[in-house]
C-alpha cells in the first residue's frame, strides 16, 4: 500500500491522503496519531486552534520514523494576523510539535472582517523563506481571497484546504484552483456525519458494485478528483479502511454520479461560511 503523492506548485510533493486531528481531544491526540502511523499515515493534519500539537509532536517523537518520511501541517489562527504575530504563532506551533520546520503552513481563515490577511500571507511567505515552512497555503478562502493575495503578493498559495465532500464540492473555488495550480485539500470530505452521504444512491450503488463501504467509495471519488483528503477517526479499524483505496478505481459514470450529487445552491455545506468567521 503506497499513498499517491501530487506533486504542488512550487515544486514539492504532498501525500494524498493524511490523517486529521481536528476535534480529537488533546488527551486522545498522541494515541491516535500514533496509531495513525503505524497503519501507514505520513501525513498529519493539525493546527494550532485545535489545541492538540502536543500530542501531535509526541506521537511524532515516539514513532520514531525519520522526519523526511512525515508530512506535517499546521495553521495559523485568526487573532494572530497582525504584525508579527504570524512569526510568533509559527514558533509556538514549532515548539509544540517537536520541529524545526512543518512542510505545509495554512492560513486557518480569511477572516474578511479583520481584513489583514493578505498581511499574514505576505508573513506566511517570510516564514516558508525563512526555512520555517517547506510550503505555504490557504485554508477555507475563496475566488475573491484568492485572487486578491496573488494579487497583492504574486505568490499563488500551494493549497486551499476547503470543505468539501459529494453534497457540496464548490466547484467556483475548484475551477479557480485549477487553473492556478492549487491543489484543493478536503476538509469533512465526508460530510462530518451531518450530511447523509452513505444513503445516497450513486454512493451505495459504487459500494455494492466494488464490494466497498459507502466511506471508501466517497473517499475514492476525492481521490479521482484529484483532491488531498482527511478522514478522520479514532478507530483503528477505520483509520485501515479509511487507507484501503488504491485498489479500485470508480468508472466515468460512477464518479459522474456522484458529481450530480450536489444541487449547486449551496445547500450541502455544512459548516460556517468563510465570509461569516472573523
Amino acid at each position: 500500500m503506497t499513498t499517491p503523492m501530487l506533486t504542488l506548485n512550487d515544486g514539492l510533493t504532498i501525500p494524498q491522503v493524511g490523517y486529521g486531528v481536528f476535534k480529537v481531544p488533546a488527551d486522545d491526540t498522541e494515541r491516535a496519531v500514533s496509531e495513525a502511523l503505524e497503519v501507514g499515515y505520513r501525513h498529519i493534519d493539525t493546527a494550532a486552534i485545535y489545541g492538540n500539537e502536543e500530542g501531535v509532536g509526541a506521537a511524532i517523537a515516539a514513532s520514531g520514523l525519520p522526519r523526511d518520511e512525515l508530512y506535517i501541517t499546521t495553521k495559523l489562527w485568526n487573532d494572530r494576523h497582525d504584525g508579527e504575530e504570524p512569526h510568533a504563532a509559527v514558533a509556538e506551533s514549532l515548539d509544540k510539535l517537536g520541529l524545526d520546520h512543518v512542510d505545509l503552513y495554512l492560513v486557518h481563515w480569511p477572516t474578511p472582517a479583520r481584513d489583514n490577511y493578505v498581511h499574514a500571507w505576505q508573513k506566511l511567505i517570510e516564514i516558508r523563506d525563512a526555512g520555517f515552512a517547506r510550503s505555504i497555503g490557504v485554508s477555507n478562502f475563496l475566488v475573491p481571497h484568492l485572487e486578491r493575495v496573488v494579487a497583492e503578493t504574486g505568490v499563488v498559495p500551494a493549497v486551499d484546504q476547503i470543505e468539501v465532500h459529494p453534497a457540496y464540492q464548490q466547484r467556483e473555488v475548484a475551477a479557480w484552483a485549477a487553473a492556478h495550480d492549487v491543489k484543493i485539500e478536503a476538509w469533512g470530505p465526508l460530510g462530518q456525519g451531518k450530511y447523509d452521504l452513505f444513503g445516497a444512491a450513486p454512493v451505495a450503488r459504487a459500494a455494492a458494485a466494488h464490494d466497498r463501504t459507502p466511506a471508501q467509495v466517497v473517499l475514492r471519488w476525492h481521490l479521482q478528483k484529484g483532491n488531498i483528503v482527511f478522514p478522520k477517526s479514532v478507530r483503528r479499524e477505520r483509520l485501515e479502511e479509511n487507507l484501503a483505496l488504491f485498489d479500485f478505481i470508480l468508472s466515468d459514470a460512477e464518479i459522474a454520479a456522484i458529481d450530480a450529487m450536489d444541487p449547486g445552491d449551496g445547500s450541502g455545506r455544512v459548516s460556517a461560511h468563510p465570509d461569516e468567521v472573523n
